[in-house]
């Protein structure tokens, strides 16, 4: 899955930072800003986001941008493996250590030795793993499977998950201590309904792949596809922008991107519940990824939107009742936005009989 950026730019080497990293959209600058400043240190960085908003790509950049480039870059993904077999995974087993050990194994941890170790899906460790994961990260020392001698380890740690961290910890599913050895450098990735000024160069760049797979010529996306495109919610985010894409491709005829997205019921459009367009015949040249990104909301609109929003939960951010929520974007990112645009939320605590607030007929929020 890729994510990738025409915005990358070249290096003291001739390279590209961030060579399959696609867009221009202030939420992806400034990921790709977190990036550069904590890539040389050494820390560990907790990446946070949706499903396929692109968080592997980032941990490669980390990797990438670090003195570590070069050396060894393993991925875990947590979620994938059985539990039962987790813990040799991660520290590898001697032979015999239990029944099925035919031969010596080496871990991911010795494997990454010098280099990086990507913990995918982190939230879905066991909780009796999380006591040995998190020795290894404070001591830099653990032991195989089956042997007292203990191996010393020089990994850095890049995590990643699509999981509530926080209220993980809370019920008590996930060791406080661990989710703090591992939030030292945090990185909100944003899901791609806040960066859709990144969509066209994006369905750019997935059309010129599976064309060139499928041997076919796409010269035309009509203005109503990628409209529909632009404006969809995009529930998995690249990933499944990147499905569709592929899916559209196939179904092309005559050089012209057919719209793949799903037609509203005429119900839907009448409620209001609904935000792909219908299936567009006219044509447009192809979208350059090179081209400027079409102007966000101005501040004046976003500020707008986010005072309505607070105005409807009396001042309340998180939460299911709070602005986030009305919005659809994490607690985070509007924080720094009311931050941002010096919005005092603790003025609407206080105002309890504003009428509620309703998304329908406001600019989409970033």
């Amino acid at each position: 899955m890729a994510t990738t950026a025409s915005n990358a730019s070249p290096d003291e080497s001739g390279g590209r930072r961030f060579e399959q990293i696609i867009g221009r959209s202030p939420a992806l600058e400034d990921v790709l800003e977190k990036v550069e400043r904590v890539a040389p240190t050494g820390s560990t960085v907790l990446i946070e986001g949706e499903t396929g908003t692109g968080k592997e790509l980032i941990a490669r950049a980390v990797h990438n941008l670090s003195p570590r480039c070069g050396r060894p870059f393993v991925k875990v993904n947590c979620a994938a493996i059985p539990l039962d077999l987790l813990e040799s995974e991660f520290f590898g087993h001697e032979k015999g250590a239990f029944t099925g050990a035919i031969a010596q194994r080496i871990g991911r941890f010795e494997t990454a030795n010098h280099g990086t170790l990507f913990l995918d899906e982190v939230g879905d460790i066991p909780s009796a793993l999380q006591q040995k994961l998190l020795r290894v990260l404070q001591e830099r020392e653990f032991e195989r499977l089956g042997s007292s001698r203990t191996q010393s380890v020089d990994v850095r740690i890049v995590a990643a998950t699509n999981r509530n961290l926080i209220e993980l910890v809370a019920e008590k599913q996930f060791r406080d201590d661990l989710y703090y050895r591992l939030n030292v450098f945090p990185i909100a990735m944003p899901p791609l309904r806040e960066r859709k000024e990144d969509i066209p160069a994006l369905v750019t760049h997935f059309v010129n792949i599976f064309s060139r797979r499928m041997g076919t010529s796409i010269e035309t996306v009509p203005p109503e596809t990628m409209e529909a495109f632009v404006s969809y919610a995009w529930p998995g985010n690249i990933r499944e922008l990147q499905n569709l894409v592929e899916r559209a491709v196939i179904l092309s005829n005559d050089g012209v991107l057919p719209n793949p997205l799903p037609v509203p019921s005429p119900a839907r459009v009448r409620s209001g519940n609904v935000r792909e367009p219908a299936f567009g015949i006219a044509d447009v040249e192809l979208a350059d990824p090179q081209a400027p990104a079409a102007p966000a909301p101005s501040d004046a609109a976003k500020r707008r939107e986010i005072e309505e929003a607070l105005r409807a939960s009396r001042g309340r951010v998180s939460g299911a009742d709070g602005a986030a929520r009305v919005l659809g974007v994490a607690p985070s990112t509007l924080e720094s936005r009311i931050q941002r645009l010096g919005i005092d939320k603790h003025t609407f605590r206080r105002r309890t009989q504003d009428r509620p607030y309703s998304p329908l007929g406001h600019p989409a929020f970033p």
